[in-house]
């Protein structure tokens, strides 16, 4: 029944994205007349593509770009590509929670595997070299895919002088002009600052700065219980400072699932972390070598301090689009900065592109990406698409909470009829093999059509779990769908099969 029903919904689904590229490929062929122009002669200084940032966004798009053989031209201020998420955020993050972690299962688990040592310590300037290699390897590694697809690179600060012209000032102190037929802007987000609060990265530092620090602090802040909080709160945690968490919401990650967020703030709280939610920041006092925080209920009241040797501020992102120049050509944004654009991710100046953290959307390195191939699918008169519903997002602590889709809350909001699924690793064999049980899935499903709705995964690599339900997604697969498949055994994922299992009708194991 499953295979019949998942294969009437795929051929269905093939039709329909038949139908849908059909009749844009058709669109696309009215404006072909204009496109011509996007193609540059080989001999040409003028690049069919540029590409204004050199992060996950638009690295992705010049690559893809030039895969496509347009000509193209990527400029990057920073010197090295890969953008924030790469130099000082996804990845040196990545490293140095795996490799705090590492020191927190040396210190706290390993004896309960048979492995046990005199003593444990951190050295904590190799942790950050180790962190610096991986780094600079996949900097280097992204120049050499430009290289390999003929892309020119442009160290500098680019702004539009005109629609089809951007002025770099270039790292080496110089000055170019840079043409293109189609300019994509794709430069990222930045730090959103707090008023009151200036960030020196040494006492008071944003996630950059709290990527860095020279020793352990003894007492760390941290303000904004979000992703980026959260999980350079738990790096520094496991490493041996004393973390308290200020968040003006009455609850973390608004963005989470109702049921996940009550149990990882009860996991997090179990490690050690403390959170003052419903609260705001009203006063900062470094006189004493310190930092002194002034907080105060979010509705107002009494006020009171709290002491720490570093705070981060962690309050979110604003997209980075000051000084580029978009007022002088034109490009509209909201009042939030962002850059507004159609299906198609064009501005509304003609030939001009925006795609990830600068658009509306999920700000995440691997949407941006999806924006970039698909942006550059539309420049060179081909179909993209980006569903934003189903992109998914990780937050990489332990356990890792991962998500794809509506929470409970969501749906019910929409008033959709539905049915939960969950199942615990407490229930799974290779769970609790391995001493990690903590956590569970939950699948969310349509009453009647049992199509999945939203998965969102607590455990330690829920992280990696989560891409099947993604793809389920993709292709509206019902919970059943899931249920039928076979999983290895011993496996995490079977996991996710039991919850849909339970969710259509009932799990095997619990």
């Amino acid at each position: 029944m499953a295979l019949a029903s998942l294969a009437r919904r795929k051929g269905h689904l093939l039709s329909r994205t038949f139908s849908n590229q059909t009749s844009e490929v058709f669109r696309c062929s009215l404006s072909l007349t204009s496109f011509a122009r996007g193609f540059a002669s080989s001999g040409s200084d003028e690049s069919d593509v540029v590409v204004i940032g050199g992060g996950p966004g638009g690295y992705v798009a010049a690559i893809k770009a030039a895969q496509l053989g347009l000509k193209t031209t990527c400029i990057e201020k920073r010197g090295t590509l890969g953008g924030t998420c790469l130099n000082v955020g996804c990845i040196p993050s990545k490293a140095l929670l795996h490799s705090s972690h590492m020191y927190h299962e040396a210190k706290h688990s390993f004896s309960n595997h048979g492995v046990k040592f005199a003593s444990v310590e951190v050295d904590l300037p190799a942790m950050m070299g180790q962190k610096d290699k991986a780094v600079s390897n996949l900097t280097r590694g992204i120049e050499g895919l430009f290289k390999k697809n003929k892309v020119t690179y442009v160290k500098g600060y680019g702004k539009f002088i005109s629609p089809s012209e951007v002025s770099v000032d270039t790292i080496d102190g110089g000055n170019t002009i840079v043409k293109g037929k189609n300019i994509i802007v794709a430069t990222g987000s930045d730090v959103k600052s707090l008023p009151g609060i200036t960030i020196d990265e040494e006492r008071i530092v944003s996630s950059t700065g709290a990527l860095a620090l020279k020793e352990i602090p003894k007492k760390l802040i941290v303000i904004g219980a979000g992703y980026i909080g959260l999980e350079m709160g738990s790096v520094w945690g496991r490493l041996g400072s004393e973390i308290t968490v200020v968040e003006f919401a009455s609850e973390i990650v608004p963005s989470m699932d109702g049921e996940i967020r009550k149990q990882f703030q009860r996991s997090l709280e179990k490690q050690g972390m403390k959170f003052k939610l419903n609260t705001k920041v009203v006063g900062v006092d470094t006189s004493s070598g310190g930092v002194k925080l002034t907080l105060e209920p979010a509705a107002g009241g009494e006020q009171t301090t709290l002491d720490a040797d570093v705070v981060l501020v962690s309050a979110g992102r604003t997209p980075f689009t000051s000084g580029l120049g978009l007022d002088k050509i034109g490009v509209e944004t909201d009042k939030g900065g962002r850059i507004l654009v159609n299906e198609r991710f064009a501005t509304n100046v003609s030939g001009v592109f925006a795609i990830g953290d600068v658009i509306p959307g999920p700000m995440l390195a691997h949407k941006a990406e999806e924006d970039g191939v698909a942006c550059v699918e539309f420049i060179a008169g081909k179909v993209g698409h980006v569903d934003y519903d189903k992109v998914p997002g990780v937050v990489y602590t332990h356990p890792e909470v991962a998500s794809v889709g509506k929470t409970e809350e969501q749906v019910k909001a929409l008033g959709v009829e539905y049915r939960v699924g969950k199942f615990p690793f407490l229930a799974n064999s290779r769970a609790k093999a391995i001493d990690d049980a903590e956590g569970l899935v939950k699948v969310l499903a349509d009453k009647e059509t049992d199509k999945i709705l939203g998965v969102h995964i607590m455990a330690p690599n829920a992280g990696e779990l989560i891409h099947e339900a993604a793809i389920a997604l993709a292709y509206d697969a019902s919970s059943e769908d899931i249920a039928r498949v076979c999983h290895a055994h011993p496996t995490m994922s079977e996991a996710l099969k039991e919850a849909a299992m339970a969710t259509y009708d009932k799990p095997i194991h619990m």
